[in-house]
C-alpha cells in the first residue's frame, strides 16, 4: 500500500477552499471523498449543456489503458467517452478548475501532481464497466481519480452507481449515486470500483491526476 498523504496548512484562497480542504482532508483520513451536489452550479450546468449537445459520433468506445494508448474490452466496459482537451470554453473552465484542485493538493498533501487528464463518459441504458483498478500498483502514474457526475433528477431505481471498493476483500462497497454534480476523488491505486448498469443514459466526468513518470527512457506526457 502506498504511503498515505499529509496535511499541512495551507487556503486556496478561493470560493472553493472549503470543499478542496474537504477533499484533502478525506484522502488523508480514508483514502477517497465523496461530496454531493458539490461542483460549483454554473460550471455543472455548462458541463451538463455541453454534454447534452455533443453529437453521438464524437464518443469513442472506451478501452482501458491511457488516451495515447488503450484498447478496447466489451467484458469489462461497455460505454463510450470524449476526451477533454481544453478547446471548447467550457472545457477549459472545467481543466481550470481540475488544476485549482491539482495545485491545493499539492500545497496540501506534497503529492507532487504533474498533469491531469479527463474524458466526459456515456453510458448507454444497461451499459457497465466491472471492477477494476485506474493505477497498477508500483507503476504510480496515476494517483489520485476524480469523478462528477452531470445527471439530474437521477433517482434510487435509475442504477448507474459507482461501488467504491475498500480492498480486494470488500465484496460490499460504498454506492455512490451519480446525482447531478456529486464529486468523488479517491486515490488511484487503493480502490478496486465498478460502475453499475443504469437504466437511462448516464453521463459523467472521469479524470486522473498523474505524477511524471518521464525517464532516461521515455518522456511523460507522450507527444
Amino acid at each position: 500500500m502506498s504511503a498515505a498523504p499529509r496535511l499541512t496548512s495551507f487556503d486556496a484562497g478561493n470560493e472553493d477552499s472549503s470543499l478542496f480542504a474537504k477533499i484533502a482532508s478525506d484522502l488523508v483520513d480514508k483514502g477517497y471523498s465523496l461530496s454531493p451536489a458539490a461542483l460549483p452550479l454554473d460550471l455543472a450546468t455548462e458541463l451538463m449543456e455541453q454534454v447534452y449537445g455533443i453529437d453521438d459520433d464524437a464518443f469513442e468506445n472506451a478501452g482501458i489503458g491511457r488516451q495515447q494508448v488503450h484498447m478496447r474490452n466489451e467484458f469489462v466496459r461497455s460505454d463510450k467517452i470524449c476526451w477533454i482537451t481544453g478547446e471548447s470554453e467550457t472545457g477549459a473552465r472545467w481543466l481550470d478548475w481540475a488544476g485549482r484542485l491539482q495545485h491545493f493538493l499539492n500545497r496540501r498533501l506534497f503529492l507532487g501532481l504533474f498533469s491531469f487528464e479527463s474524458h466526459l463518459a456515456h453510458y448507454a441504458p444497461g451499459d457497465f464497466y466491472k471492477r477494476h483498478y485506474d493505477a497498477f500498483k508500483g507503476e504510480r502514474t496515476r494517483v489520485v481519480s476524480i469523478v462528477v457526475y452531470l445527471n439530474r433528477h437521477w433517482g434510487p431505481t435509475d442504477g448507474g452507481e459507482l461501488v467504491l471498493y475498500h480492498n480486494d476483500q470488500d465484496f460490499t462497497g460504498t454506492k455512490v449515486t451519480p446525482a447531478f454534480g456529486t464529486i468523488a476523488v479517491f486515490l488511484s491505486e487503493e480502490f478496486p470500483h465498478e460502475v453499475l448498469p443504469a437504466k437511462r443514459d448516464r453521463y459523467s466526468i472521469a479524470g486522473w491526476f498523474r505524477i511524471n513518470g518521464s525517464s532516461l527512457a521515455k518522456v511523460d506526457p507522450p507527444t
